[in-house]
């Protein structure tokens, strides 16, 4: 479990601590009682990514397990960091900075000595950012699904129903178009234009990943000694080195719409971009161990529909968000829970599946 989890837990402690200090030393009222807040709220958001972004790891462990040591040493380090100080820092600056027509460094001044007043323009733009992700999400449950070569099915009557529509060309982007187009409709006119092009680019995105990937060689079985092989078996050279980077930029991605959701949701909780980025820095560490656990562990073979919960559970944050951006409040602990609940009643059903199988 340390192997795993040693440096998570260590990267945690160090956070922890720069969150003490920083509520010990900041604010008119600073001291004792700041400190224990910024401990308090630190803990809440690291616990409300990890809740959050669960499914994430599964989802990310479906990808990983087919890498190499090298890529998946590189989705730990290189990963976080696009992770933690990108998509948890850096992005939500640059959204202020480029809407609002300010500097970058400016940006950073404002989240620092008027947080409340930054996480207004960033919340501003919130249905933008629910489009995008969410029209990215919903590609990716819809995608899962619509399989036709998919032989294990979890709720059998509905999957059956939508593997049969695989061979409809298009049918998850036009679904994920609907979706948009019923969205936009029910944003502010003024909001419409910017909304339907945030949800399209997310959806171009999306493709394009599938894109690049498929240019890249697209990603290959891998025999037990680790090599990219072929159909026909033949070993297959730099073949895994290409298929992990389609596969390295799509998980960057996928986190990247799943980190929407929490950064706009910890802005709920506290308007302190430290505490903020402090808290989901370390939900997003917990995240990574978690999907190297998961796949050193062979979890995903274990539990039959581990995978399947994963992506219902993508699927209702899709939804979640897509909602959210025409006004519609989703507290984040429910939604977390939503995401919890799915991937609980995914190793149940898969437990109950290994009995019968045994029996």
């Amino acid at each position: 479990m340390l192997k795993h989890f040693g440096f998570s837990i260590f990267f945690t402690i160090v956070c922890l601590a720069i969150s003490a200090y920083w509520g010990y030393t900041h604010g008119p009222e600073a001291g004792i009682r700041t400190m224990l807040t910024a401990l308090t709220v630190t803990t809440i958001l690291a616990i409300m990514e990890v809740s959050l972004s669960f499914d994430n790891a599964v989802v990310n462990a479906s990808v990983l397990r087919h890498w190499d040591h090298f890529w998946k040493m590189l989705f730990l380090t290189v990963g976080i960091l696009v992770a933690v100080f990108g998509m948890r820092l850096i992005f939500p600056v640059a959204i202020v900075a480029v809407t609002a027509d300010m500097g970058f460094v400016e940006v950073v001044k404002l989240a620092l000595n008027d947080p409340k007043t930054y996480s207004q323009r960033l919340m501003d733009h919130h249905p933008e950012i629910a489009a995008f992700g969410g029209s990215f999400l919903l590609l990716v449950f819809l995608n899962f699904f619509l399989d036709e070569g998919k032989d294990t099915h979890w709720f059998k009557w509905v999957e059956r129903r939508l593997a049969s529509l695989a061979n409809v060309p298009a049918m998850s982007v036009f679904i994920a178009l609907i979706a948009l187009l019923i969205m936009a409709a029910n944003v502010d006119e003024a909001k419409r234009l910017v909304v339907t092009m945030a949800g399209i680019w997310g959806i171009v995105v999306y493709v394009g990943v599938q894109v690049l990937s498929h240019l890249l060689g697209g990603e290959p079985e891998v025999d037990e000694d680790g090599n990219s092989i072929d159909k026909q078996g033949n070993i297959v050279p730099g073949g895994v080195v290409k298929a992990g980077i389609g596969g390295f930029l799509y998980l960057e991605v996928l986190d990247a719409s799943f980190s929407f959701d929490g950064v706009i949701g910890a802005f709920a909780i506290t308007s302190d971009v430290v505490i903020i980025m402090l808290g989901l820095a370390i939900g997003a560490m917990f995240v990574r161990s978690m999907t190297i656990y998961l796949v050193d562990k062979g979890t995903l073979d274990a539990y039959i529909y581990l995978e399947h919960g994963a992506h219902y559970a993508i699927g209702a944050l899709a939804f979640i968000m897509i909602a959210s951006g025409t006004g519609l409040h989703v507290p984040e602990v429910l939604t977390g829970l939503i995401g919890v609940a799915f991937i609980v009643w995914a190793v149940i059903a898969s437990i109950q599946y290994n009995k019968r199988q045994i029996t």
